[in-house]
């Protein structure tokens, strides 16, 4: 049977905020700042979110979970990812591999790269092996490396077997 695959790109970004938790990947990461939005304001699951309903040519985040609806204030981003993942199985698609990189001046995220990976992979259904999470720096410049915001990037592939015409 002939094999279809898809890729699906999502980016993210919020402002930094006093008073709220740093939330990335479904991890809690101990920070003096958190991340300003409606829900938790997970950066990396939003880029998740998009780039699963990008490959599956269903929208994006906000065209489901709208940043208006009081029913996603403070909502875990974990629930908008899951909702992304069944939406595509319903169509058929098995997620392959998910790559993903955060972009966030400090803290450093190295020593919770496991945990994300693992919360990512659980949400996703995917072996470890298949999930990579990448840390990086803006070096000083723009919004991130001024500590004022945080972005993530994330690339799926989806595939599904197509009936032989």
């Amino acid at each position: 049977m002939p094999v279809e695959y898809r890729s699906g790109l999502g980016w993210d970004n919020h402002r930094t905020a006093a008073g709220r938790p740093l939330i990335i990947g479904g991890v809690t990461i101990e920070a003096e700042f958190g991340l300003d939005g409606h829900s938790d304001a997970d950066i990396l699951l939003h880029a998740l979110t998009d780039a699963v309903l990008g490959a599956a040519a269903l929208g994006d985040i906000g065209m489901h979970f709208p940043d208006t609806d009081p029913r996603w204030k403070g909502a875990a981003s974990t629930r908008f990812l899951e909702h992304a993942r069944e939406l595509a199985e319903g169509l058929g698609f098995t997620l392959v591999n998910a790559d993903c990189t955060v972009i966030l001046e400090r803290p450093k995220l190295k020593d919770y790269r496991v945990r994300i990976r693992e919360s990512v992979a659980g949400i996703l259904g995917l072996p470890l092996d298949r999930v990579n999470v990448k840390f990086k720096t803006s070096e000083k410049v723009g919004p991130v490396g001024e500590g004022r915001s945080a972005e993530a990037q994330a690339i799926i592939m989806l595939s599904r077997e197509l009936p032989i015409a």
